[in-house]
């Protein structure tokens, strides 16, 4: 995006909700030099900078951010397509799609929004993974637990194979989720991955 589009959006939106730029500097806790240099369109305003000016502005930092429809479609797709690295190693869900995000975050209209989504769900199914790898091992081992393994059964199985089963079929889920989410995207839509713990909001 070029830093003439963001000073515009700033400015109007500043003008709009009456304030000058001394106000605005004051709000943001931006210096008056800085405001000027980005509505100037000499500087792009980043990072914290960004934030604050949204704070102030009472705006998000996807609604300050201006990208075009491609653009915004493009690394969304990608974004959720890098989740599919779970396939290879679980941790890898979380950690590619987390690389992604940071590389592009507050760049991006709705990253913020769909990264979180997404590594909130990754997230929580890593843990889901991991207790029906696991517990069942623990159980045998140290002799505890053994009441909620053999209470849990799918398909008439026995509990060890119940807990072994579950394992590929959330394999399934969290592929159907992002290919359905990638969809979502490229047609502009909001992500929905859910159930999931809300570790990012």
């Amino acid at each position: 995006m070029k830093n003439i589009d963001l000073a515009k959006k700033i400015k109007e939106l500043r003008s709009r909700k009456g304030m000058s730029q001394d106000e605005l500097a004051e709000k943001s806790q931006l210096s008056l030099r800085t405001i000027q240099r980005i509505e100037g369109g000499v500087t792009e305003a980043r990072g914290d900078t960004l934030q604050r000016l949204a704070k102030a502005l009472n705006v998000t930092p996807d609604e300050l951010i201006d990208w075009t429809e491609s653009e915004d479609r493009g690394f969304l797709v990608v974004l959720n397509l890098s989740a599919l690295s779970f396939v290879a190693f679980p941790i890898l869900g979380i950690v590619v799609p987390l690389a992604l995000w940071m590389l592009k975050k507050d760049k991006i209209k709705y990253i913020n929004e769909t990264g979180k989504r997404l590594l909130n769900f990754q997230i929580s199914w890593c843990i889901l993974v991991m207790f029906f790898s696991i517990f069942p091992i623990v159980t045998q081992i140290f002799h505890i637990g053994g009441s909620i393994v053999r209470g849990f059964q799918i398909f008439n199985l026995g509990a060890m194979e119940s807990f072994i089963l579950m394992v590929p079929i959330l394999y399934v889920v969290n592929l159907v989720f992002i290919i359905v989410n990638t969809i979502r995207s490229y047609n502009t839509r909001k992500v929905f991955y859910q159930p999931a713990i809300p570790f990012l909001r």
